[in-house]
């Protein structure tokens, strides 16, 4: 199998760019910060932003190009949306065929200004998916130099090991799932997700860490709880920020998720940084996940 493709602990995510209105040296700047603290893993997607996010980011990179030898890009691709900006789709759709997957990869070189990607996902599963064609795609891409390392996002376990298999003969295999990981949504802890990942010594991508802010503000009894247990735990570790618990309940399961942060504010993503010096033992964990279920462990 090929070299897995080597995260930073924690991974820029830029699917907001767009909204946060940054000037081209604003957006430079915040990805020298995000270098400065060990964070050099830069995820994207084609659609971020209506496809406007990876140019905004290609063009603040295109300012000091000497700094794409310090980072990792990540680009995903698959999902086609009925944007504005694209007028010829009146449905949103999948689509994972080759010519799909080559234009997309093309696309995202051009609006990132680099010559390659460092890892390529499937955005997300496609039902009309054929895996021998995406393994050819994949392959293709990799001989050329676009794409160095592949991996998939929100797969299940069988749509994993279905293009695992085809894969494997080619000399690839798949470098993470991107998965949602967050103490208001633990399906992938339970549905046998994150142990595929430990199984096949992966690292999953986190996203959504944070619920979406649903942990901080939602008024659902699920929310409640957790404030309530996580404000506690983030008392005893002396911090006032309930996000960076959050951060460390995920980092510490064993299949070693990497958590996306999706800021461009620097003390935010400081903040989730400090989350690196924060150890919970059992008891504060499950604690968390008492919080999230409503009920104890059987």
């Amino acid at each position: 199998m090929s070299d897995l493709f080597k995260m930073s602990d924690f991974i820029a995510g830029f699917w907001r760019l767009a909204s946060w209105n940054y000037t081209p040296q604003q957006r430079l700047t915040l990805i020298e910060q995000y270098i400065d603290l060990g964070v050099t893993t830069m995820d994207h997607a084609d659609i971020y932003g209506q496809l406007q996010c990876e140019s905004l980011f290609g063009e603040a990179l295109s300012i000091k190009p000497s700094l794409r030898s310090e980072i990792k890009l990540i680009s995903k691709y698959g999902i086609k949306p009925a944007f504005e900006c694209t007028p010829e789709r009146y449905v949103n759709h999948y689509d994972t065929s080759e010519q799909h997957i080559l234009s997309s990869v093309d696309n995202s070189l051009t609006r990132l200004h680099t010559d390659h990607l460092d890892l390529l996902l499937i955005h997300r599963p496609d039902p009309l998916m054929n895996a021998d064609e995406v393994a050819r795609t994949f392959k293709l891409l990799q001989q050329s130099g676009k794409v160095l390392h592949f991996g998939v996002s929100n797969f299940s376990t069988h749509q994993f090991e279905l293009l695992q298999s085809k894969l494997a003969p080619m000399n690839i295999q798949l470098s993470t799932n991107q998965v949602e990981i967050s103490p208001i949504n633990m399906n992938s802890l339970h549905d046998g997700t994150l142990d595929l990942c430990q199984q096949n010594r992966i690292s999953p991508m986190a996203w959504s860490c944070l619920g979406g802010g649903d942990i901080f503000t939602s008024q659902s009894a699920q929310a409640v709880r957790l404030r309530t247990v996580l404000t506690r735990i983030a008392d005893h570790n002396e911090t006032q920020d309930i996000s960076q618990i959050i951060y460390a309940w995920i980092r510490a399961l064993p299949s070693q998720p990497k958590p996306i942060i999706g800021s461009g504010k620097i003390e935010r993503i400081q903040s989730a940084m400090s989350s690196k010096n924060i150890r919970l033992d059992k008891q504060e964990w499950f604690s968390i996940w008492e919080a999230s279920t409503g009920h104890s462990v059987p």
